[in-house]
């Protein structure tokens, strides 16, 4: 089985396979991490990203990760946080799922995740935190290809509460 791992740093740095992009349902780049992976890959992804049509929530689609140094991006749109009572648990575990099917389907080793949904979306950190590392955990039960996961924390705050979760 692979493994997952807790760092802090800069997505758009990542040197994997592919890096998630913690997305809008346009697909066509926003605030926080979705901006920094737009600004860092270059024009060519809001091309890509257009031809795309959007995404669902919980959902995942992939593009060439352009002048980033990982091969791919995924780009998953996660559930803005509405009080826990819109499913927003299902629907953070199938964004993290459905990323990692697409690495799969791609034949990725690594991959790097930001913490989808808790910046402007909302979702609490303390909640997501185990939702992530579940899903991670039970995707890599059957993975064939992903065998590095690595969560990304954009601070000390972030990486701290997922290092929690995982105790």
């Amino acid at each position: 089985m692979g493994k997952i791992e807790i760092i802090q740093g800069d997505i758009t740095k990542s040197e994997v396979d592919a890096i998630v992009n913690a997305a809008n349902p346009s697909l066509m780049g926003g605030g926080g991490v979705d901006g920094a992976i737009h600004r860092a890959a270059g024009p060519k992804l809001n091309v890509a990203c257009h031809q795309l049509g959007g995404c669902a929530t919980g959902e995942a689609k992939t593009t060439l990760g352009f002048e980033l140094p990982a091969k791919y991006i995924i780009h998953t749109p996660g559930p803005i946080w509405y009080g826990g009572h819109k499913d927003e648990a299902k629907l953070l575990y199938n964004s993290y799922w459905h990323s990692l099917e697409e690495a799969e389907n791609h034949h990725c080793n690594s991959v790097d995740f930001p913490s989808i949904s808790t910046g402007v979306y909302g979702y609490p950190l303390d909640q997501a935190a185990p939702i992530a590392l579940q899903a991670m955990t039970d995707f890599l039960k059957t993975a064939k290809f992903v065998q590095t996961i690595r969560l990304v924390a954009f601070d000390e705050t972030t990486k701290k509460a997922y290092e929690t979760a995982r105790a």
